[in-house]
């Protein structure tokens, strides 16, 4: 007669035969990697919090090219360092221009809006998108003008300061949100305004939730957490947020369009597009497109390049050398009084070189956005099915250290020849490669360089913290990397 002990062995046996046959069939032939436990995928080896370093870690006994699994179910194919990652995103850039899950926001979005979409939707939603913002003025000089307007807004704010330590943080994310928000709306809010405030904390808590050790959880277990309570009902409260804004705003669009008008925004594009092709069955443009592609706009566009300028101001605090070389430049060649414009970049070599390198030291998207395979694929002699989502980590391009010497440190002149003239790095790719580089890519490169160089023109930064005690780690990492928070003073010059 069997004991209880041989038949809770036998059910505890069945249970993980269950288990392994719940695991991901393997299709095709995928390049080596950890095995994987049942329901608990390779968690041992990535800790949420910390799975960027732990794949890294990986890389060192797999290579450049190896399998993990994001909990029992999600199987990703991670590329490592400059060579993997252009060789599939550059040389196979069609194969790899699918988009994989974001499964924090993937519930909203639900595969809608320019970011999220894939194939023929994706293709729509992304030219109509880009041809609205050159029309407007992206790379052309009506668009460097409201950059240029809106830098010295932000001057005046600063100078409000007088002289007292602040936290920069909120008057970058005001004024490169007002920069997105008249390009798709039409508006600009002032920063006094308590909800545009509440708007550009919605935008920058969104990336904190996306970034954060809980959502690093949710991308490993979404199948099961997202039927329980718990943070995520924060991140869908900041999502609300920006959803109602954007509600509000097409609805405010759709009462006052003027179809025989040009359009003012890109809002008012889309609707006219909308308009001419409302009895395409083939049509991409509709009204859920339209408002997943605005909220988009809105965090994306808030978070990422006033993230990126506060964490090169705080480079300029912990290296003082660094800021007098800028300072000492801006003065020679433009003088007090003339505003920085986008010619005069390739004056400021000096200035270049800092704003490029503090993009590469920071690496906001260290782990690059997933993409997904949209057909079976081989490459680097492995067959990768179609669907197969792809971790291309950017973070390890940008730090690779068979392009930068020394590449945990900051040094400038990495991006200088001899001759002090700024050249370009290969391996530069902040806003990624291939066909889904970042369409915003123009407007941010051009939000940076003149934000940076109208406040470094303006004042002299300092700290009430010594340069030594100024950390540059960042304080939250996971898909973005979210630089610590810092105190700034400023002297006018």
């Amino acid at each position: 007669m069997e004991t209880p002990g041989t038949w809770a062995l036998l059910l505890v046996l069945l249970l993980l035969v269950l288990l392994t046959l719940a695991l991901p069939r393997t299709r095709g032939h995928l390049p080596p990697g950890p095995t994987p436990l049942p329901l608990l995928g390779n968690l041992l080896q990535l800790r949420p919090g910390a799975l960027y370093p732990g794949l890294l870690r990986l890389s060192k006994k797999y290579g450049p090219m190896f399998t993990v699994y994001l909990g029992p179910w999600r199987r990703v194919v991670v590329l490592v360092g400059h060579e993997a990652v252009q060789e599939a995103l550059e040389g196979q850039a069609e194969a790899f221009s699918g988009r994989g899950m974001l499964a924090t926001l993937d519930g909203t979005f639900d595969g809608h809006g320019v970011f999220f979409s894939n194939g023929e939707r994706w293709r729509q939603l992304r030219r109509c998108t880009m041809l609205a913002l050159r029309d407007l003025g992206m790379g052309k000089r009506e668009g460097e003008e409201l950059i240029q307007a809106e830098a010295q807004c932000l001057v005046e704010a600063f100078q409000g300061m007088e002289g007292r330590p602040f936290d920069p943080s909120l008057l970058l994310a005001q004024a490169t949100s007002n920069i997105i928000c008249s390009l798709t709306l039409g508006l600009r809010f002032p920063y006094e305004d308590e909800d545009f405030q509440a708007l550009v904390r919605a935008a920058g808590g969104t990336v904190l939730g996306v970034s954060s050790r809980w959502g690093q959880t949710y991308e490993m277990f979404s199948r099961l957490l997202k039927h329980l309570p718990g943070p995520h009902t924060q991140l869908l409260g900041y999502l609300s947020v920006l959803a109602t804004f954007a509600v509000q705003q097409v609805q405010r669009h759709k009462e006052s369009l003027d179809s025989s008008a040009p359009p003012c925004d890109v809002v008012d594009a889309f609707l006219l597009k909308m308009a001419k092709e409302q009895h395409d069955p083939s049509t991409e443009l509709t009204d859920k497109n339209l408002l997943m592609t605005v909220i988009y706009l809105l965090f994306a566009g808030t978070v990422t390049v006033s993230t990126t300028v506060r964490y090169t101001l705080l480079l300029l605090l912990k290296y003082p050398r660094v800021q007098e070389r800028v300072r000492e430049e801006l003065i020679r060649e433009l003088g007090a009084s003339h505003a920085p414009g986008l010619r005069d970049r390739a004056r400021l070599p000096y200035t270049d070189a800092v704003l490029h390198e503090a993009q590469r030291l920071l690496a906001l998207v260290p782990m690059g956005v997933p993409r997904a395979l949209t057909r079976t694929t081989c490459f680097r002699g492995y067959t990768l099915p179609q669907g197969t989502e792809v971790f291309p980590l950017l973070g390890s391009v940008l730090h690779d250290p068979e392009v930068f010497e020394q590449p945990e440190e900051f040094n400038p002149d990495r991006f200088l020849d001899a001759d002090g003239r700024f050249q370009k790095q290969e391996a530069f790719l902040p806003f990624s490669l291939g066909k889904r580089v970042c369409l915003g890519e123009g407007l941010a490169r051009a939000e940076l360089f003149l934000l940076f160089t109208t406040l470094l023109q303006a004042f002299s930064l300092d700290s009430p913290c010594p340069p030594g005690a100024l950390s540059l780690q960042p304080a939250v990492s996971g898909l973005f990397n979210i630089p610590p928070a810092f105190q700034l003073q400023v002297r006018p010059h």
